[in-house]
């Protein structure tokens, strides 16, 4: 696995894009993100379809083609430096294989970011067009709009991506000791599961840091999925791992049961509690990046900045 290439990093007046990928965005977080990146003096230009509701399935935010052409039409517009998300949800992989990844290819690298149900474009981004992307805290989101540490270390990334190389959680511990070097990938371990079998998927994490986390699965449902996941090989020779957070998923100690029994057999450094995802005050962890996990310190550092 070899580092991805990385899309510049935003400067101030920068145009960038809010798009609705997956789930209903509701309009007041909508607005209230939109100020916070014009506090950073960025100019957002929300998508034609953000606050559109799909006329059958209410957990969709329009129709898969009207996400999609959204998605396509800023990713391929000139002025647009950056494509954020406004929420995840789901449905990014109903419109994933809607896109034209040759005209995406084409449009060259942009900062993209998004986590949860976007985890499927993550893994589009970095299988179809070779490029890092962020996974951190929407426009839409509830930890962005009122969590300073949060909206702090992803303006850092943006802006300022030299000085958020080193990346710690504060109470991240072994679960397996030791370090282990890779490229960064992984979100929602859920989705990397369905995933398996799809077009153009990722055929295995070898040689990669797997950052992991979800919502809402209990402790036998991770088990099922990291099962899957071992037992179509794509865990096979991976370097190491990091566990986010588990919201909603039940007690820790039950989830940590399952996390010891699956994946310490695969002999190489894991560190839980390691304080992205879901979780209040989430780390912007840049996928597609070469970097040093260390266990023991819950540390987390990065060969090169996240953006260039």
């Amino acid at each position: 696995m070899k580092p991805l290439t990385r899309p510049a990093r935003l400067a101030p007046g920068a145009r960038v894009a809010v798009v609705a990928p997956s789930g209903p965005v509701p309009e007041e977080r909508l607005e209230a993100g939109l100020d916070i990146l014009r506090g950073w003096d960025l100019e957002p230009v929300v998508a034609p379809h953000v606050l559109d509701r799909h006329p059958e399935f209410n957990y969709l935010a329009g129709t898969d083609a009207d996400r999609a052409a959204d998605f396509q039409a800023a990713w391929c517009d000139p002025d647009v430096a950056a494509v954020l998300c406004a929420r995840g949800g789901y449905g990014a992989q109903r419109m994933v294989d809607l896109l034209d990844w040759d005209a995406i290819r084409a449009a060259g690298p942009k900062v993209f970011l998004g986590f949860s149900d976007i985890t499927a474009l993550h893994e589009a981004f970095a299988n179809r067009a070779g490029l890092v992307t962020l996974h951190g805290p929407m426009v839409a989101a509830l930890d962005f709009l009122k969590n300073a540490r949060a909206q702090e270390q992803l303006r850092a990334t943006l802006f300022e991506p030299e000085t958020v190389r080193a990346l710690t959680s504060g109470s991240g511990t072994a679960l397996v000791p030791g370090r282990a070097r890779g490229v960064t990938l992984g979100g929602c371990v859920s989705l990397l599961a369905a995933d398996l079998g799809t077009p153009h998927a990722r055929t295995s994490a070898r040689g990669g840091l797997l950052l992991i986390e979800d919502i809402g699965e209990e402790a036998y449902r991770l088990d099922r999925i990291l099962t899957q996941l071992l037992r179509a090989g794509w865990l096979d020779a991976v370097a190491g791992i990091a566990l986010g957070s588990w919201v909603d998923c039940g007690p820790y100690e039950k989830l940590r049961t399952v996390f010891a029994d699956r994946l310490v057999g695969l002999g190489v450094p894991v560190v839980e509690n390691f304080g992205f995802g879901h979780c209040e005050g989430a780390l912007t962890i840049p996928f597609g990046v070469g970097a040093e996990l260390d266990a023991d310190a819950g540390t987390l550092t990065l060969d090169e900045p996240a953006l260039a």
